[in-house]
Parts: structure tokens; C-alpha cells; sequence
């Protein structure tokens, strides 16, 4: 045999093995004859540095209920401190901080996609669901 084990059943346990393998599957025997075990050198682990690319994420708006009909409003915070209105029941609200804020949405500082983050998250590290950048979310929404 010359080079990399081709494929085919193991000579020890007989079960098919695929092309490239050191080792049979099954029985952990030594496929390729030119092989031994002394001349398969396992490489030293070496630990790295965590190296990660943390961003902060500054929240664009807020996802609170509507004091009215308890339905889901999406407000964005420049209109924070001023009367609004329900788009479901038309009622008229101040957006201030009375309002118990659900979740708040903000552009993913890698890739720019929307994240929505529950309140519970804010203040944590986390990753976007869109391009696993690592973010950091603000404390407040």
C-alpha cells in the first residue's frame, strides 16, 4: 500500500471503512501498513488568548404594551416623552417611563440586522442570531 488508506473493510475487523483514515471506526486498528504508531505525531495543545471583536449596541426603540388594549406597540425613542397612539385602538398615550418596556430592538453592530433583546438580556454580552458578532447590550432601553 502507498500513501492513505483507499477504503474498503477493515483487515482486522472487517467492517467497510472510508478512504483517508488512520484508524478503523470499529476497532481502532491501524489501517495503513506503512503506518505505526510511533510515526503519528499528536501535536502539543497550545491555549490562545480569547480573542473576540465585542461591539456595544445602543437601542433604537422600545417594544411596550399599549396602556389601552394591552396589544404590542413598536415605538422608536425619539418620540419618548411625548403623546402617542395606539394603532389598534386608536387611544392617545404619553410614551414615558411609567410604560413597562417588553423588549427593545437596535441594529446589530456588525452586520447592521435588527435584534430584538428582551429586557431581561440588557446589560449582557450576547451574540447576534444573524452573524454571531458578539454584542454588548445597553443597560437601559
Amino acid at each position: 500500500m502507498n500513501g492513505a488508506w483507499l477504503g474498503g473493510p477493515c483487515p482486522q475487523c472487517g467492517d467497510e471503512m472510508p478512504a483517508r483514515l488512520v484508524h478503523c471506526r470499529s476497532c481502532r486498528a491501524m489501517l495503513n501498513s506503512e503506518l505505526t504508531e510511533d510515526s503519528i505525531v499528536i501535536p502539543d495543545f497550545f491555549m490562545l488568548p480569547e480573542v473576540t471583536d465585542l461591539k456595544s449596541a445602543a437601542s433604537r426603540g422600545c417594544y411596550i404594551p399599549c396602556p389601552g388594549c394591552s396589544e404590542e406597540l413598536r415605538i422608536h425613542n425619539k418620540y419618548r416623552g411625548q403623546r402617542v397612539q395606539c394603532k389598534h385602538c386608536n387611544r392617545p398615550f404619553v410614551y414615558g417611563p411609567q410604560i413597562p418596556v417588553r423588549a427593545t430592538y437596535m441594529p446589530c453592530p456588525h452586520c447592521e440586522q435588527e435584534i430584538r433583546a428582551a429586557v431581561k438580556y440588557l446589560g449582557s454580552k450576547v451574540a447576534c442570531l444573524h452573524c454571531s458578532g458578539h454584542i454588548e447590550l445597553p443597560l437601559k432601553p
